[in-house]
């Protein structure tokens, strides 16, 4: 290892062959020449900048976490100069502008969000950092499930009770140290859901225990034996056992009453035998209960089936990764105790038209932020990428394009936050009446604005932004994946519709 006096600018330049190859980055000196025959690039990018200050060079391809990556060929520090490139650490605030929400950026107020919600951010922050986010790049790659292991972690820590939303499941627990269960709102809930998303990994999203999010709260809701409800409680919360929602078929996706799953009562009136299919279902290829909606005798029924004889489970090949476990389900007369009804019989609709509110509030808080992460990648390219010897950033085509983002970006997190306000202030029922026309135009239009985003943010980065891989692959993966939210719980249409339909429903008679 040189020592730190002699490396100066003149010292590096004799440093310019294949055999022995440094370079400058962002004042720091790395040998490169045992790793010339390794770079993903080839030989020669790197001995086009033997020598020299390749700091402008390597901006224009990478990001600072490739430098981190590989720190080992760091040989020192230019004599006299020190690093500028700011490293953030787990759990710090991006200083890029719109990076992050108004109530979160220091020179901002906001009336919805207390001292509370931001301790809830930053432990939650930390936490995605350290824990979440190297397990969901890893198993976005190889499609794998979801560790046990993480699952403890987050049970450990209260923190797969806390992705329900609020309620009695949640009281006598302090999340993270820092909210009280009792006192955790749909704030919090917004807060929670939009840190876990900036794992940048839309099937491990999914993987990542959203079938339970979008299952326990219809079975803590309408589950009438409270035993067999405490016991589920206690087995999903605690990471032992897993849940999923089975609603959606090849013939019924949106149009829920056109299922064609049966149940039908045995004689003696004790169990009912369940006979059909589930397609798409989130997390069905390892759960171990099945929410699952049904065709009874005089309407639609929701039972919950736990995993047995007669139930299998098949993996479905989507646009994103396998580790959501996405799954085509047969239950092929299987026999369920009519304990497992949640709320009544032939009136299931009810069940399933509530429990949806919740996770279309989920799916807007995830694709709000994620096109947040997109606008911030974005600014970064622009700034540091050079094109025709200035940065992107200085062509007044690419601002347009940035403005267009931002403004999509910012007006749904100011509707999103108005919304958990409203649902932070109503019970269960009011929520059910009052929001779903809200939270279906929400959810629609914040996925359209994912479709302009998604576009204007690979006409930005061009080639890259439809590699998977480098710099691109946030705006790659988005462009992909976005769609999984103007589809699942309720597509852009269906709920566009929804919310109007509701609107008219209260129309004054005085103004006709």
């Amino acid at each position: 290892m040189p020592s730190t006096t002699s490396l100066t600018r003149t010292s590096i330049a004799t440093h310019n062959q294949p055999d022995d190859l440094w370079c400058i980055i962002d004042h720091k000196v790395y040998d490169l020449t045992d790793f010339i025959d390794a770079h993903p690039g080839g030989s020669v990018v790197l001995e086009q900048v033997a020598g020299t200050d390749a700091t402008t060079a390597f901006y224009n391809l990478h990001r600072q976490e490739v430098l981190q990556k590989y720190e080992s060929l760091c040989i020192g520090t230019l004599s006299g100069e020190k690093s500028e490139v700011i490293v953030p650490q787990h759990g710090d605030l991006s200083p890029v502008p719109y990076a992050e929400p108004l109530w979160l950026r220091p020179q901002f107020k906001s009336p919805y969000f207390g001292q509370s919600h931001r301790a809830l951010q930053r432990e939650v922050r930390k936490f995605v950092d350290e824990h979440v986010t190297p397990e969901a790049q890893a198993k976005e790659k190889d499609g794998s499930y979801i560790s046990q292991e993480l699952i403890d972690k987050m049970a450990s820590r209260d923190l797969l009770a806390m992705r329900l939303g609020p309620g009695k499941h949640l009281h006598g627990k302090n999340i993270l140290g820092v909210v009280k269960g009792e006192e955790f709102d749909y704030l919090h809930d917004l807060v929670q859901a939009q840190e876990f998303v900036r794992a940048n990994a839309r099937g491990f999203q999914d993987g990542n225990m959203a079938g339970m999010m979008i299952s326990l709260t219809a079975v803590m809701q309408w589950m009438g034996n409270e035993v067999l409800k405490e016991t589920l409680k206690e087995e999903v919360l605690s990471g032992k056992k897993k849940m999923c929602l089975a609603i959606t078929e090849a013939f019924a996706g949106s149009d829920v009453a056109g299922l064609r799953t049966t149940a039908t009562k045995t004689p003696d009136g004790k169990h009912y035998i369940v006979r059909g299919t589930k397609k798409w279902i989130t997390n069905g290829m390892f759960c171990d209960y099945f929410v699952t909606g049904c065709r009874t005798r005089k309407g639609f029924s929701v039972l919950l089936i736990p995993r047995q004889e007669g139930v299998e489970t098949n993996l479905i090949k989507t646009s994103y990764s396998t580790t959501a476990g996405t799954a085509f389900v047969e239950f092929n007369d299987v026999k369920v105790p009519v304990e497992n009804m949640l709320g009544e019989e032939d009136k299931g609709f009810v069940v399933i038209m509530s429990n949806f509110n919740h996770e279309r509030f989920m799916m807007a808080c995830g694709v709000i932020r994620m096109s947040r992460t997109v606008v911030e990648e974005c600014l970064k390219w622009c700034n540091q990428r050079i094109v025709f010897g200035k940065p992107l950033m200085e062509q007044p085509a690419i601002r347009q394009k940035l403005a267009k983002m931002i403004s999509h970006t910012e007006a749904n997190q100011a509707w999103l936050e108005s919304m958990a306000y409203q649902m932070s202030n109503m019970s269960y029922a009011q929520q059910s009446k009052l929001l779903g026309g809200p939270i279906g135009l929400l959810k629609s239009f914040a996925t359209r604005s994912a479709h302009e985003i998604a576009d204007e943010a690979v006409n930005i980065f061009g080639g890259r932004g439809i590699t998977q891989g480098g710099m691109g692959r946030v705006v790659e993966m988005f462009h992909r994946t976005y769609k999984f939210d103007a589809i699942l719980g309720g597509t852009e249409e269906i709920l566009a519709d929804l919310g109007v339909r509701q609107a008219i429903k209260g129309f004054p008679k005085s103004m006709l």
